[in-house]
């Protein structure tokens, strides 16, 4: 069976952890100006159609992708690096200005509790408001599947998996808490990065043009990561028989190119459907994606125990990285996912449709494992039946 390559070096996999979480957690899920937009924001610089921008840069990640996974992982490496100087930057500036360093009037930490408390619209509303945190800190899983790919996977996800913690609190939770202290929650805007509007109010003229730059560097981090996510999970499940077998075929450098190329024409096909139908698109993914993170969150703590019960079971020592209070915290992230959902249920508006979008979505994903899942029982019963009793297995 072909094995990929292990060239990712500690330094590719600690910068991919980090730039999964900053990508989509912080500048990509706080740039809704994109979704309004379009493109047409990377288009104000260079002037190309939508159609031509979109398939220059699909074929640049795509040649990226089919190079090497040093290849990748370097990209990231820089990608990662900008987007982490940039939130540094800004944690720096905005502490300053709460502060009263910079601010022509003193601290702003009023701005935590004027404008109807801290939590004006109450539990409820902070529970599904949730979901969007889970969704923007989609990203931090690649360091997994990446890790397959070092020189030493498990000591790089025992060491990784440990930190990611602090980054999220660090890089995520720090920032909101700076934004929503240098600026008035009420001034935000959907469709406006708080970033943006936080840098402007702290009188900063070139914000626009930063906040810009950093967010196309991370959309194309997304991408990059996209498009190595994608081949390596195709490739796992083609070895595993979920897949088409013919995806497991690697290059001359070791990399699923079949996989890398369907990712490719995956991008493509999104690109001349989001052309065509722009809001159809966008509402789609957007509302599918609502709680559908939430629910996979659910499935791989639920596998967890599981895998876990199973080795108790069968008298096996601990694995070398366990989880913190085994089973009651699994239990307890269980019941807050939960909780989550069914505040959604309950908050009328987009949050109910993103709620139904996921289910169904959800519903279509099982149905089709099923659906699989019986076609390969049923080939195994059939083998089985042709080989003699005394032969089998």
């Amino acid at each position: 069976m072909p094995e990929l390559s292990r060239s990712l070096r500690p330094r590719h996999v600690t910068m991919i952890s980090i730039g999964g979480i900053i990508g989509a957690g912080l500048f990509v899920g706080s740039s809704a100006s994109i979704a309004l937009a379009g493109p047409a924001i990377v288009h104000g610089w260079l002037g190309l159609p939508t159609w031509l921008l979109g398939i220059v840069l699909m074929a640049i990640m795509t040649a990226v992708n089919l190079m090497s996974a040093r290849s990748y992982g370097e990209f990231e490496f820089w990608f990662a690096s900008i987007k982490v100087a940039a939130i540094v930057v800004f944690i720096a500036l905005a502490a300053a200005f709460a502060f009263g360093y910079t601010s022509p009037t003193g601290p702003t930490f009023a701005n935590l509790t004027h404008y109807g408390g801290f939590m004006p619209k109450g539990w409820v509303s902070v529970l599904a408001g949730a979901v969007t945190v889970y969704f923007s800190l989609t990203g931090a899983e690649i360091t997994t599947i990446a890790a397959a790919e070092s020189s030493e996977p498990a000591r790089a996800v025992a060491r990784l998996s440990s930190s990611v913690i602090v980054r999220i609190l660090t890089f995520y939770v720090g920032s909101v808490l700076l934004i929503v202290t240098v600026v008035p929650w009420i001034e935000v805007r959907p469709g406006e990065s708080p970033f943006t509007l936080a840098l402007t109010t702290m009188h900063f003229r070139w914000a626009s043009l930063a906040m810009s730059a950093i967010i196309l560097t991370a959309v194309l981090s997304c991408l990059n990561s996209a498009f190595y996510v994608c081949s390596r999970v195709l490739f796992v499940l083609a070895e595993h028989g979920d897949a088409p077998q013919w995806l497991v075929q690697l290059n001359e450098r070791r990399v699923p190119s079949r996989s890398v190329w369907i990712g490719g024409l995956a991008g493509v096909l999104g690109i001349l459907a989001a052309i065509n139908y722009p809001q159809t698109v966008f509402a789609f993914l957007v509302n599918a994606s609502g709680a559908l993170m939430v629910f996979i969150y659910m499935i791989v703590t639920l596998a967890h125990i599981r895998l876990r019960r199973a080795r108790e079971a069968r008298g096996e020592p601990e694995p070398a990285l366990t989880m913190w209070l085994f089973p009651w915290a699994s239990y307890a992230a269980l019941g807050g996912m939960a909780a989550v959902l069914i505040a959604m249920a309950f908050t009328p508006g987009e949050l109910t449709t993103e709620l139904r979008v996921s289910v169904l979505a959800l519903a279509v994903a099982v149905v089709a494992y099923l659906i699989v899942d019986a076609r390969r029982g049923g080939r195994a019963t059939h083998l089985n039946a042709a080989i003699p009793p005394a032969e089998r297995p």
